[in-house]
């Protein structure tokens, strides 16, 4: 099975629960472990797969909370850094259907630091780069782009989640979509939501936007759709595959656990050739990563509502 590498933030979301999605009338938060590329490698983790963090906490109570609750999930924090700057939090609202929005406070994760000697462990493994944060400038943005250097030279397969924020890119939309650009360029895997695949393609319905994201150059979309499923797109077929039905208390980690799930799958796969070939296997890949995402919304909390194979095998 390859290793996963999983590059960008870790974080702390304090999630208003029950509060609606007005945070300016919340009073209570709970605290939870958060920032997609960690939840990413904990849904890897979590159904047997070998995944590694790479990113930056603060040297505080919060970093530290944040590193043992991966090393609880069995995720290799050995490539994670610390910073005397203060972990970077996240305020999150949830509305009745579980929706969110989030407001940042940011810190820690932009402090990582380009570490050269990691890219001897890329070669012919699995680099995801999925960060909210990780094309907002600072150490963090020249980090993430020499890994993907890296990645590249050491044939790893790449796989890319813009996770797009509408806090974190106020009035600089046409800067995140320039910057987004590369990735997709040398990406074997683009994660979406339906709001960054439109955003992205300039495009106003998901085929289309799917044709002009593989012109770009990404060889598999998926395109996740809520309880309407993913939208499965290679350079040979596009087709919707269905999710199951749940109640979702949080969507929060949904995407995560979803992009996680996909990629624990193409870790035991032999080539990434053979799997752009192979409809079936896509669709099934697809169809069980659904289900993880799905069950993740019935908790509160992304990491600790994350399925383990037991129960997607149920």
């Amino acid at each position: 099975m390859k290793k996963i590498f999983c590059i960008g933030e870790l974080l702390i979301d304090f999630v208003a629960e029950n509060q609606g999605n007005d945070l300016s009338k919340a009073n209570e938060f709970s605290k939870k472990a958060g920032g997609a590329p960690a939840n990413v490698a904990c849904a890897i983790s979590k159904l047997g797969g070998d995944s590694f963090f790479i990113g930056c906490v603060g040297n505080d109570p919060f970093g530290k909370f944040l590193l043992r609750i991966l090393e609880d999930e069995k995720v290799d924090i050995s490539m994670a850094q610390e910073s005397d700057i203060f972990t970077t939090l996240a305020f999150v609202s949830l509305d009745e259907d579980g929706e969110r929005d989030f407001v940042f406070s940011r810190g820690a994760d932009r402090e990582l630091v380009y570490d050269s000697s990691h890219k001897t462990y890329f070669e012919h493994n699995i680099v995801h780069f999925g960060a909210a944060t990780a094309l907002l400038g600072g150490p963090l943005e020249e980090a993430y782009s020499r890994y993907l250097f890296d990645g590249l030279t050491k044939n790893a397969f790449i796989s890319f989640d813009p996770n797009y924020r509408v806090d974190l890119w106020k009035n600089k939309v046409d800067v995140f979509k320039r910057k987004c650009k590369t990735f997709i360029e040398k990406s074997q895997l683009c994660k979406f939501s339906l709001e960054e695949a439109l955003l992205l393609s300039g495009k106003e319905n998901v085929e289309e936007a799917c044709e002009v994201l593989h012109e770009m150059g990404t060889e598999i979309i998926v395109v996740t759709l809520g309880s309407e499923g993913t939208w499965l797109s290679t350079k040979k077929f596009q087709k919707n595959i269905a999710s199951i039905p749940v109640t979702p208390k949080d969507t929060t980690g949904a995407g995560d656990a979803f992009i996680g799930c996909l990629l624990y799958q193409i870790a035991k796969y032999p080539t990434i050739e053979a799997l752009l070939d192979n409809e079936e296997v896509l669709t099934n890949m697809v169809t069980k990563a659904n289900k993880a995402g799905a069950i993740t919304t019935t908790n509160f909390g992304a990491i600790e509502s994350l399925p383990t194979m037991q129960q997607l095998d149920a």
